[in-house]
């Protein structure tokens, strides 16, 4: 029988696969097209960096209708709750969300999420095949004593990181579809 710890370590590459598909051809035109008026994006701020379109309600509830995404503010979604989670399972105090920015370009984007793969490879193998250690409480993405466990993040992680590659996808897609010749 194949343990729950391989099993979301091949779930995980099945995705990045994925990933490097969409990776393999993206540009800071497909990251930075903006899809509908209403959206948010990644905005270069005072300092030069470049920071996350972020409005919550007072409650801190996503606008209705949630705006449309670039691929820009995806990926420094996915940079940032990669970032996050990472650094909760390895026991580390996690970045503010104000303080992860976005690498400002295609291969900066790339890179950066390359390395967060490889981050996260590392962390699957040291988590060695202690099936104990999947059991373990969580704080992440769940509010405190939820009664969640690394198994259970390392199973959103890799769910999350599907639904945020096939929106980069999606958007290229989108955004190229009307300058494709079509065979």
């Amino acid at each position: 029988m194949t343990d729950t710890l391989t099993v979301l370590r091949n779930q995980f590459e099945l995705v990045w696969a994925l990933a490097e598909v969409h990776l393999a051809t993206l540009t800071d035109d497909d990251l930075l097209w903006v899809p509908a008026t209403n959206h948010w994006t990644v905005r270069r701020g005072d300092d030069g960096s470049w920071l996350p379109d972020w409005d919550l309600d007072e409650a801190g509830r996503e606008p209705d209708p949630v705006p449309a995404l670039t691929g820009a503010w995806v990926s420094w979604h996915l940079g940032w709750w990669w970032t996050t989670a990472h650094d909760h399972l390895r026991g580390l105090d996690p970045p503010r969300r104000e303080d992860v920015h976005w690498p400002g370009s295609a291969t900066g984007t790339i890179e950066w999420l390359r390395g967060l793969a490889d981050d996260w490879r590392a962390l699957l193998v040291d988590l060695g095949n202690d099936t104990n250690a999947l059991d373990v409480p969580a704080p992440f993405p769940w509010p405190p004593d939820s009664g969640h466990s690394v198994g259970d993040t390392l199973a959103w992680a890799n769910a999350e990181l599907m639904k945020n590659i096939a929106e980069l996808g999606q958007l290229r897609m989108l955004h190229t579809a009307d300058r494709t010749e079509i065979r």
